[in-house]
């Protein structure tokens, strides 16, 4: 996998390669056509009462543009993002914050921390690099009303 490039915060929006998009929230880009993305997708949306995160498919163009920004491949099966205050992380710290923010049962997520760092991207690489065998599923063809308003293009 290739390393999280570090960049200063919102340096995106001076990338001409990575379209105009509201940066108000936070954001998670993942794989749209992964099951466990997408049932991570439903989560976010389900949990998230405060309607602050948005949800952005690897595969659309603002997707595309913004891991390629910050150094990763749209098709690495290990590209997970996590962009909040225009900082981005990404793979199981983008995950673990993810929860973090989302409080409530999600914050189990936090418990990772008990790992190496080292042990727990080795456990996120994986999951990843495994995760078409849960499935595959259109995050966006069928996406319920909170998914729906979360996902951007």
């Amino acid at each position: 996998m290739a390393a999280l490039l570090e960049k200063t915060a919102y340096s995106y929006r001076e990338d001409p390669t990575v379209p105009t998009f509201d940066d108000s929230g936070q954001i998670a880009v993942m794989d749209g056509d992964c099951a466990l993305c997408s049932w991570g997708a439903r989560t976010i949306a389900k949990l998230d009462s405060a309607g602050r995160f948005r949800v952005c498919p690897a595969q659309s163009k603002t997707g595309d543009a913004l891991v390629r920004h910050y150094g990763l491949d749209p098709v690495d099966p290990e590209t997970w993002l996590f962009i909040e205050d225009g900082q981005a992380w990404s793979g199981m710290e983008a995950i673990i914050r993810i929860g973090e923010r989302l409080g409530g049962a999600a914050r189990l997520a936090t418990l990772l921390r008990v790992l190496p760092r080292g042990l727990r991207e080795w456990l996120y690489r994986r999951i990843a690099h495994n995760r078409y065998r849960f499935g595959k599923a259109d995050m966006c063809a069928t996406p319920d009303d909170k998914l729906r308003r979360r996902l951007m293009t």
